[in-house]
Formats: C-alpha cells, sequence, structure tokens
C-alpha cells in the first residue's frame, strides 16, 4: 500500500502553473546557414482607423513575427527597419537579397465599417514569386485567431504540415485557492500562452485532464472540497456546451484517464479492486476490461494515435518505471523500457508514436528524457533548470510542453509552464502570475 500512495503522489501531484502576458522567445545561438532569413514589415495601414484597430493591426504583426520565432531551427527572424509610407511600394528584390533575405511578408490594413479588412502576402525573394496571398475581414475580437490561421497556412506553405499556431494547451493551476482551501480548475490557452479559458468551475481539486483527439470531450478527475469521504472521481465534459458528468465513481481512484482511438472507450486507472490496475472502459455502457494485471501498481496510460501500443508507469520492479505493452489484450507483449533515475513519472507519446517523453527524479529534482518506444536512444532534456515534469508533445512532434518549478526563495516556489524544442532547447515560459499551473496537455483545434 505505501509503494501505491508513493506512487500515486507522483503521478497525480498537485501541482500549479500561470498564465503569461506574452512570451517572448529567447534566442538561442547565432543564424546558421541552414535557417532561412524571414522579415515580416511593419504594417501598411491604407485608411483611417481607430486606435483600437490599429493596435490590434499592430497586435497581428507581432503575433506573426512571434509564431514564427518558434520555429528557431528553420527560421531566422530579421527585425524590420519601421514604414514610412501608408500604401505598400512594389517588392525590391534586389534590395531584400542582398540582405540574403529567404522570406518576405507584408500585413496591409484598412478600416472597412465596423471591421478590419487586412491582406497578408508572402514572398520568396530568392524565386522572386508570391507563395501567399490572403484577404480577411475581421474584427479586433478575433484579429488573434485570425492570425494563427494565416500563419498556419503560411507555414503549411513553406513547409507543407500544419504548425503549432493553431493549438491550445490544456493544464491545471491553484490559482483560486484561498488560504488552507486548495482549489484546482482546469484552464484552456493558446499555444504561446494567450486567451486563457477556464473550464471547470467545481471548486474542489481537478487533476488529470485529457482530450478526445476530435478536441468534442474532456475527461478529468476531481476531488470535491466537502466535509466527509472524498473519492476521486472521474468526470467527461461536453466541450461545446461546457457540460460535465460524472462517469465512472468507483470507491478509490478513477483517474489517469486518457482516450482510445476513436473516442468511444478510455483507459484509466481504478483501484476498486484493491490494486491500482489499468482498465479500458467503454463510455456509452460503463463496461471495464482489464489492460494490465500484476499485483504490482499499474498506473498514468498514453496511447498512441494508432492504439496499438501503449506505455504506462508501474512498480514492478520496486519503483515506479516505464512500461509498454499492446492495449488490445491483457497484459500482451509487456516491456520495461526506463532504467534512469530513482523513480520516473508521467511517460507520453510523440505523435507519430516512435518516442515517450518522461520526467525522472535524479540528483534530486525531477528532469525530463526522452526515449524511443523500443526502449532504445535515451536523451536527457533538462539539466539545472529547476525541476521538470509533466512533459507533453505539441501536435507536430516538434516541441514539448512541461512544468518548471524554480525556487524564487526560501519560502517560495513558482511552477510555471514552459516549452522547448524537441532536443532541449527552452525556448521560453508560457504562463506566468498565474497560480502554480501543472499538467500541460497539448492539442491541435
Amino acid at each position: 500500500m505505501k509503494k501505491l500512495i508513493v506512487l500515486l503522489t507522483l503521478i497525480f501531484s498537485f501541482q500549479i502553473i500561470a498564465q503569461d502576458d506574452s512570451l517572448t522567445v529567447v534566442a538561442v545561438g547565432e543564424a546558421t546557414l541552414e535557417k532561412d532569413k524571414m522579415v515580416i514589415q511593419d504594417p501598411y495601414i491604407t485608411s483611417a482607423v481607430t486606435s483600437g484597430q490599429k493596435q490590434a493591426i499592430d497586435d497581428l504583426v507581432k503575433l506573426l513575427r512571434n509564431d514564427f520565432s518558434f520555429y528557431q531551427k528553420k527560421f531566422f527572424l530579421v527585425e524590420a527597419a519601421p514604414n514610412n509610407t501608408t500604401s505598400r511600394p512594389p517588392t525590391n528584390y534586389e534590395y531584400w537579397n542582398t540582405k540574403a533575405v529567404k522570406y518576405l511578408g507584408t500585413v496591409s490594413a484598412e478600416k472597412s465599417g465596423d471591421s478590419i479588412k487586412v491582406n497578408v502576402t508572402f514572398e520568396d525573394i530568392k524565386n522572386r514569386k508570391q507563395i501567399f496571398n490572403t484577404t480577411a475581414m475581421t474584427s479586433i475580437s478575433s484579429m488573434r485567431k485570425t492570425g494563427h490561421e494565416m500563419a498556419n497556412n503560411i507555414y503549411k506553405q513553406i513547409v507543407g504540415k500544419d504548425s503549432i499556431f493553431k493549438s491550445k494547451i490544456i493544464f491545471v493551476s491553484d490559482r483560486n485557492s484561498r488560504g488552507s482551501k486548495t482549489v484546482k480548475e482546469i484552464y484552456m490557452m493558446d499555444f504561446d500562452g494567450k486567451n486563457v479559458q477556464q473550464l471547470t468551475g467545481h471548486g474542489g481539486i481537478a487533476i488529470g485532464p485529457a482530450l478526445s483527439q476530435d478536441g468534442r470531450w474532456l475527461v478529468y478527475s476531481l476531488i470535491q472540497n466537502s466535509a466527509g469521504k472524498r473519492n476521486n472521481n472521474l468526470y467527461l465534459m461536453d466541450m461545446h456546451t461546457k457540460e460535465a458528468r460524472i462517469i465512472s465513481q468507483r470507491d478509490g481512484i478513477n483517474s489517469g484517464a486518457v482516450f482510445m482511438p476513436g473516442g468511444k472507450s478510455i483507459a484509466l486507472t481504478l483501484t476498486a479492486s484493491g490494486n491500482a490496475e489499468i482498465y479500458e472502459m467503454d463510455l456509452d455502457t460503463k463496461n471495464t476490461r482489464k489492460i494490465t494485471n500484476h499485483f504490482s501498481s499499474d498506473v498514468d496510460p498514453s496511447i498512441t494515435y494508432d492504439g496499438k501500443l501503449m506505455t504506462f508507469l508501474s512498480d514492478r520492479p520496486g519503483k515506479a518505471m516505464i512500461y509498454t505493452l499492446d492495449p488490445n489484450g491483457e497484459e500482451k507483449n509487456v516491456k520495461r523500457i526506463s532504467f534512469v533515475g530513482q523513480f520516473n513519472a508521467t511517460p507520453r507519446f510523440s505523435p507519430d508514436g516512435k518516442e515517450i517523453v518522461f520526467s525522472s527524479w535524479l540528483d534530486n529534482c525531477f528532469d525530463l528524457f526522452r526515449i524511443n518506444s523500443d526502449g532504445s536512444g535515451l536523451s536527457r532534456l533538462t539539466k539545472d533548470f529547476g525541476s521538470n515534469e509533466d512533459p507533453t508533445y505539441s501536435n507536430d512532434g516538434e516541441f514539448i510542453a512541461f512544468t518548471s518549478q524554480r525556487v524564487i526563495s526560501r519560502v517560495k516556489a513558482d511552477q510555471n509552464i514552459y516549452i522547448m524544442d524537441k532536443d532541449g532547447g527552452i525556448l521560453g515560459a508560457v504562463t506566468a502570475g498565474f497560480g502554480n499551473c501543472i499538467s500541460p496537455r497539448w492539442y491541435n483545434f
């Protein structure tokens, strides 16, 4: 029982985090020849606009620049000279070629009734051709969403696949706690830390959020702040209506749930039988099927997108380590793949299922590691950067969001969500001043 308590404390540890007003990406090293230089010019505003509209247009350009700055291994953003005209002049290809600029972005905007008419173009300077041109009618309130969609379309035109620009991160924060009463709710934000929305309002302790692959359903666990027995129950929320209902309230733990492919069932940890095991539960019938079956504690599953492989945490070797198995049959092809640190936590698959990122207690703190799904190719991602855990891959597999606790003083430590590239290059925090934040989960919408 002691092992179970320690194991579950590691996995469902209630930590918290915050929201930043603006994420500034920290440059890593100098530009290299392999990077494509990009300039996104200051906007050309071709007609009278209100002060609020002008600010929204300026913010759109900042958003485009910031979005592309995340892909530091692909693009090198060059600061643009201020515009001195209201109308866009013809592109001076010779000038930009002398600056070794590969891509030139231009934003033109004008007032159109109560709306803003925005035109965004991107040009391939070397080949002297336009690769992107779109015009949108938008408002101040929808400018941010429009900007991320445009940035993604530009990126897709250049790289050939979707970016992270339309993605969101689900996370847990204790910002509503008061005094000795701990309150943890689930929130959702844009990948860059903006546009935060509170999803739950139970006034209890919500943990372990996970979304279905189509983004329609949110599953999470809740411990109510009430007198008497405080069971760990599992809830399902409709992301369209924000209505939530209990789907599992067996005695003990109903937690660590993730959706199986197709969204009709989930894998979750239950302790009603006296031991922590991972089950598959049909969301319609509530019938369960055991996936793991061992006298040790098995918890915290993660499933590949195709549903053919599951990773989970188990104390079978006497300490929490990472295993994989085929989730379509009881205890089929079970394999231990981690052997690092005193114990491990929160294993999560990359989108293609080829890699697993996890945290490991080593040198008196948590650090992040990456390993191939077959157990080969272990690499350490963090060191001497606080205590780092709760990793989650971005939708394109290029980045990892995680929580890091930085000690501020003898009596205070901040837990925030950070983003790194998949090789461990820290880009910066996306939360600050929003309480302690934990359990980030990255999704594409």
